[in-house]
């Protein structure tokens, strides 16, 4: 007697559902659809970026492979440039350039000069609405473009990754020009 009521029961089961542990009776779930862009929503930042050097070539993609997704609570956005070696996060923009040129006016040990979080970076203050901040200590030089209106949270996260992605060299002033 106790085989079928077991099997009835297996098949009230399975034919009505299991409505009490909140699975739904008619099926799986649906899973289709577009999945969530995991850079954001924002329009993608136009970004003016040098001509690849051979030096670039080498170094710049395994910095890029290692740039996160999301950096001191900015979220990574779509960038639109010459050269897979830019990056960006948040609104107003933190733009990340891979194989700039050595900063002008850098001058070792200078006022602008910074070392934050492994690496040591010219800050340059010129320009009221961004500050550009540039490694001067690495065998590619990386620069990071920064609101004015932000701290310097997203420098000092990227060092460590700068850090571990770049060789260090020894710092060197500025052509003259």
């Amino acid at each position: 007697m106790l085989v079928p009521l077991v099997v009835v029961l297996l098949v009230l089961v399975n034919v009505l559902g299991r409505d009490e542990a909140g699975v739904d009776a008619d099926g799986p779930a649906d899973v289709s659809g577009a999945t969530a862009d995991p850079r954001g929503d924002l329009p993608p930042v136009p970004v003016d970026t040098p001509d690849v050097t051979p030096a670039a070539d080498l170094a710049c993609p395994v910095l890029m492979g290692q740039l996160p997704l999301e950096i001191a609570g900015e979220t990574s956005r779509q960038v639109d440039s010459d050269t897979p070696f830019a990056y960006a996060w948040g609104e107003p923009p933190v733009v990340l350039v891979c194989g700039v040129a050595p900063p002008a006016g850098f001058v070792v040990g200078g006022p602008q000069t910074f070392a934050v979080s492994g690496v040591e970076w010219f800050v340059d203050t010129t320009d009221p609405a961004v500050f550009v901040w540039t490694t001067v200590d690495r065998n590619v030089p990386v620069e990071v473009r920064v609101p004015s209106t932000s701290d310097s949270a997203v420098p000092t996260a990227l060092g460590p990754i700068i850090a571990t992605a770049l060789p260090y060299v020894e710092p060197v002033p500025a052509p003259a020009e």
